[in-house]
């Protein structure tokens, strides 16, 4: 079976950096599916600016031309903070063979040890980290540690292991950040061509972001 792939994030909104990422992710790494996980209660990220219903929609839309893309509302949900260890002991259960793999920025990864039992995560799935121009992998610290006693450069070993590996994946470099899109949709601009249209109506019926 081939490595289901696990996007979690606030999507807040969604927009074509992450689509991007994830259907390199999806072609270069030959995953089966690529299930985006919008977060209801992200600890790390503070309150969101839409709502959780609308966000989870708006990756909907944006996924929907994409059979290979999925989307769970799992955290949506669950009660209390949306803790990725939780996401992946509920999914390795409901794929109890399967090849997970857990995709993040290299940002969010250089963020992993604040994670909630960040130390955990290896035992349910693989780590994928998204690597964009600029950014250094750590040889140092505890990350670094993990990278020499996990890292591989092997596709291949995504397939062959249930979890336990960290795969760096250099991907497609956009500029696009959702905070950047809310700031120029505030401002009274037009977002379009940042994301797809159905986001964009989505946006601009509710004013979410107004």
């Amino acid at each position: 079976m081939k490595p289901i792939g696990i996007f979690g994030g606030t999507f807040d909104p969604i927009h074509y950096g992450h689509l991007r990422t994830a259907f390199e992710m999806l072609q270069a790494l030959r995953f089966a599916e690529i299930c985006f996980v919008p977060s209801g209660d992200p600890p790390h990220r503070g309150e969101t600016f839409a709502r959780a219903g609308l966000r989870y929609e708006m990756v909907r839309v944006a996924t929907q031309g994409e059979p290979r893309f999925l989307v769970d509302d799992c955290e949506l949900r669950r009660e209390g903070p949306s803790y990725t260890i939780d996401t992946l002991t509920a999914m390795r259960e409901e794929h109890s063979d399967a090849s997970l793999g857990l995709i993040v920025g290299m940002d969010a990864f250089l963020g992993l040890t604040s994670w909630h039992r960040w130390d955990e995560i290896l035992d349910f799935a693989h780590i994928v980290v998204a690597h964009r121009p600029g950014w250094r992998a750590p040889d140092i610290g505890e990350l670094g540690d993990l990278i020499t006693a996990h890292g591989t450069h092997r596709p291949d070993d995504l397939h062959e292991k249930r979890c336990g590996c960290v795969h760096i994946h250099a991907v497609t470099q956009l500029e696009i950040a959702s905070t950047e899109i809310r700031d120029l949709i505030t401002a009274g601009r037009d977002p379009r061509f940042l994301m797809p249209d159905a986001v964009r109506d989505l946006i601009m019926e509710s004013g979410c972001y107004a």
